[in-house]
């Protein structure tokens, strides 16, 4: 019985975080160019990001802009009849591109400031 409550303590409380694990799209897009300026956060050739620093925010910020971004590739695909991967490749040239000098970009899987 006492692992029982003690099971139904940790469900509770994890149930309880995950809210305030998840960030949502909004949130994300603000604290992403801070998160960029800082160094966490770097543009791929893949079209998305990743975490160079796994500080703060960081993950979360990721992970709700690669979401967001991974539906639009997939809505473009679709529209225009092409492989998502195809997409994904013209989306990281171009984040790649505008990326501003000082922030990080990932060039033959290896992190460079731009």
């Amino acid at each position: 019985m006492k692992r029982l409550m003690q099971l139904g303590a940790f469900l509770l409380a994890i149930g309880m975080a995950l809210p305030a694990l998840a960030m949502g799209l909004e949130e994300a897009k603000q604290k992403l160019e801070t998160v960029k300026q800082q160094g966490l956060v770097g543009e791929t050739p893949t079209g998305y990001l990743e975490v160079v620093r796994a500080e703060g925010d960081a993950p979360a910020v990721v992970q709700a802009i690669n979401s967001a971004r991974r539906d639009e590739y997939a809505r473009i695909a679709e529209r225009h009849d092409i492989p998502v991967t195809q997409v994904e490749t013209v989306a990281g040239k171009k984040a790649i591109e505008k990326t501003p000098a000082g922030q990080f970009v990932q060039v033959n899987g290896q992190w460079v400031k731009k």
